[in-house]
């Protein structure tokens, strides 16, 4: 599946700002799953220079400043990817097994900072129950993280209006309503409790639109879910809470961290302005198919059965 992704974010200010720094995590990596065929990102106004680094988790950023006096901003990324489907899993480890991996620091680095808690994420004593019930004595890592994803599914209600990026996880596990922000947050904190490493993934969702209904554009959704660490042959398995399915060639993934805060697609300080409203679009158009391999088994895609199990439409939040 080909897609062009158009993420637009556009600023307003009452009054003329002075100053602006902004960070971005806009530009969609290359993947065991994915190939970025085109990038490019445009800032109005133009500022004197964008610099590309690569942060801690492997993700590549840009920042820029505006030093001139403005009244607004636009940022406008454009990608054009290949996502590749992944050949079905036939078997996991047990999740046990793994879990005493973690705690013999059998795992490199990288995969066992995403043991401990992290400034959204901590280790309630009650995502350790809820994790429990999912994930059973002697069960298959990959089985028992699908029956997580199904459960906060089934007991989260999504509401774009009950949660802020600031709202605490204790604070989304009591009340049960949030975005898919807050359902993957809940299923990391679930699977960190349990001594698993899990990670945050942002990302993009092709959307569908209702049945009988025009496709409309900007209406698709920048995303979150989780992804958990299933082994050194497995490697990372991502999973969606929001809509009760394994990762498949809907979903386009754009960075990982430990938690909305790593990843956040962007991230700013303005001086002046006054008041500020900020809009969000994006658009995630298929484009005319290209013959591709499929990824290699393990590497993160789930087996088909898994991933028809939901029929309902797919939910999502622009940020």
């Amino acid at each position: 599946m080909r897609y062009q992704v158009q993420h637009k974010t556009t600023y307003q200010y009452s009054e003329p700002a002075s100053v602006a720094h902004n960070l971005l995590h806009l530009r969609v990596p290359t993947t065991h799953r994915q190939t970025v065929e085109d990038f490019g990102v445009i800032v109005e106004p133009k500022p004197r220079s964008v610099v590309t680094r690569t942060d801690y988790f492997g993700n590549q950023v840009h920042y820029f400043a505006l030093s001139e006096p403005h009244n607004g901003m636009t940022i406008t990324a454009t990608s054009r990817v290949a996502i590749r489907p992944v050949v079905p899993i036939a078997s996991s480890p047990n999740w046990e097994e793994l879990a005493a991996q973690g705690r013999n620091r059998a795992f490199p680095l990288e995969v066992r900072q995403f043991l401990f808690p992290s400034r959204h994420i901590r280790l309630l004593p009650i995502l350790v129950e809820y994790g429990k019930a999912a994930f059973t004595r002697n069960r298959p890592i990959v089985e028992a993280a699908m029956e997580l994803t199904t459960r906060i599914f089934t007991d989260y209600k999504y509401d774009s209006n009950a949660t802020t990026i600031n709202t605490p996880l204790e604070d989304v596990v009591r009340q049960r309503h949030g975005v898919c922000q807050d359902f993957a947050h809940v299923g990391i904190g679930a699977l960190r409790a349990l001594g698993l490493p899990a990670r945050y993934v942002s990302g993009y969702l092709r959307t569908e639109p209702p049945p009988g209904k025009p496709r409309l554009i900007g209406a698709d959704a920048s995303h979150a879910w989780f992804s958990v660490f299933c082994g050194n042959e497995l490697g990372w398995i991502d999973f969606d809470p929001t809509n009760k399915v394994m990762v498949g060639t809907d979903h386009i993934t754009l960075a990982n961290g430990r938690d909305f805060e790593d990843v956040s697609p962007i991230q700013g300080v303005v001086m002046g302005g006054g008041t500020r409203t900020m809009q969000v679009g994006v658009d995630v158009m298929p484009l005319e198919a290209k013959p591709a391999p499929a990824a290699s088994n393990g590497t993160g895609q789930p087996p088909s059965q898994a991933q028809s199990q939901s029929q309902t439409p797919n939910r999502g939040q622009a940020s």
